[in-house]
């Protein structure tokens, strides 16, 4: 990671010498621009550090400990309100299923963390507009159920 640090200042000492004004605009350029998301990015990083104090065990607890559609309801609920890297997630969906959570419910957790966004909502309101917003989570929500209940059925956990 370093390297990129000084990758990214040996570029700009370069173009500094180069241009002093075209490196000086496009720092200020890129400060205005940083500075008018900064607000937005804080709230990001206060939801996310909110949602990062649910532990693992929490999350085990209350997928797999229901009926099999409670099961299913709860994923999706924690599931959009959870956010986290697919490096942890997976890993986290092989411990639930290795503690018996049933697939159904494991799809339903994995897939609304990865496709409803309800604690990036502030960041992607900004960019997309509320309404679009709502809408790409409510497609995403439906989509993530709709992809667990397949998986249950095709499980044998959901008899049709």
């Amino acid at each position: 990671m370093y390297k990129l640090y000084y990758i990214a200042g040996a570029a700009i000492l370069i173009s500094f010498l180069a241009d002093r004004q075209k490196t000086i605009n496009g720092l200020l350029i890129g400060w205005k621009k940083f500075s008018k998301i900064l607000g937005t990015y804080l709230k990001l990083l206060i939801i996310l550090s909110i949602i990062l104090l649910i532990s693992d065990q929490f999350i085990i607890n209350y997928l797999g400990n229901q009926a099999p559609f409670i099961g299913l309801i709860m994923g999706l609920i924690i599931g959009s309100i959870t956010m986290m890297p697919g490096f942890i997630a997976y890993p986290l969906a092989g411990i639930l299923v290795a503690r018996g959570v049933n697939y159904m419910v494991v799809a339903a957790f994995i897939t609304t963390l990865m496709l409803v966004g309800v604690a990036t909502f502030p960041v992607e309101k900004e960019y997309f507009g509320v309404k679009a917003t709502i809408w790409r989570n409510i497609a995403g929500f439906i989509i993530s159920a709709l992809i667990a209940l397949v998986t249950g059925i095709l499980y044998g956990e959901v008899l049709i």
